[in-house]
């Protein structure tokens, strides 16, 4: 039984099969991201090697990765180190952080669940905000990400909240939440992640390892903001009904205020940002938020000294 012929490609068809131009083509090879081709009389021949390597490159591009940390990983995986660990963990971080799965609703579905008036204006803050997508060749049709985001958005609207502030409240919150996300990966990569990733690029063992442990860690950030927001909420609820009962001087449960002064200034300018009524709490929340970034600026840095000190042992 003969064995079957290996294909091969001239640049143009191997173009046409990777998706990628002819001047990018030469380029990766300029770089050294592709192995030269091999020649034939006047002609370049490439083989299915060439394919597979470009699909890689563009694959990793995708994921937000450089040419210079491609060049890296690839010449790791051409050295003998391997690439499946690493691809493994390059999959586990840009997979579904959640169980949500996007749908699609119909621009009539869309107006209806908005009070029934088009609203291109909103529309085009949606998409924007990444709330919704737009599908190629539809315009009667929208990708939603996340459509618990898309009903949310739709109960505040149905409860009297106007479109722009709606947007302008998930821009906000969209920030807090990135700040989070932020810290809490520092933290994380600082005392687990740095055993594992200290190498550049990491070993096909330690990418396997730190595959594995984005999967336990995964759901901590979550449960801990979860737990924190209920905490806050009701923290700041019961002031806000105490405020319009016009019991605003009653003492929470196991609560003890105090009064703090502040400039004039200051009162007014965040007066011009929440309103009046809202001072209180926005200062107070201001508050809250320093004292957890510090309280975590001094952990990480007792987390140093204690390395410092165990590395001079």
């Amino acid at each position: 039984m003969s064995g079957e012929l290996a294909v091969e490609y001239r640049i143009e068809d191997l173009a046409q099969h990777s998706g990628a131009t002819v001047r990018t083509i030469r380029a990766y090879q300029d770089r050294g991201l592709l192995p030269k081709p091999e020649r034939r009389g006047r002609s370049n021949v490439y083989g299915d090697s060439h394919l597979a390597r470009l699909r890689q490159i563009a694959d990793l591009l995708d994921r937000g990765y450089t040419l210079a940390s491609i060049k890296e990983l690839l010449d790791a995986w051409d050295s003998g180190r391997g690439l499946g660990g690493v691809l493994g963990l390059v999959a586990e971080v840009h997979g579904p952080w959640t169980d949500e799965k996007a749908d699609r609703i119909s621009r009539t579905e869309l107006e209806a669940a908005f009070g029934g008036q088009p609203d291109e204006q909103a529309i085009a803050e949606a998409v924007d905000l990444g709330v919704l997508e737009r599908i190629p060749d539809r315009d009667d049709e929208f990708l939603v990400p996340s459509p618990q985001e898309l009903a949310v958005a739709a109960e505040l609207h149905a409860a009297g909240v106007p479109l722009v502030a709606i947007s302008g409240h998930l821009r906000e919150l969209r920030g807090q939440v990135e700040h989070i996300a932020s810290r809490f990966l520092e933290f994380t990569t600082e005392h687990v992640f740095a055993r594992y990733l200290g190498h550049r690029p990491p070993t096909d063992t330690e990418a396997a390892e730190a595959a594995s442990m984005v999967r336990r860690l995964r759901p901590l950030a979550q449960q801990t903001l979860d737990a924190e927001l209920a905490r806050a909420m009701r923290r700041f609820a019961t002031r806000q009904l105490q405020y319009h009962l016009g019991t605003e001087g009653a003492l929470e449960s196991g609560g003890d205020p105090r009064r703090v002064t502040l400039p004039a200034e200051t009162i007014r300018a965040v007066e011009g940002l929440v309103g009046r009524a809202h001072v209180a709490d926005f200062i107070a929340a201001a508050a809250e938020r320093e004292v957890h970034a510090r309280t975590l600026d001094a952990l990480t840095a007792n987390g140093r000294d204690t390395s410092d000190v165990d590395q001079n042992i």
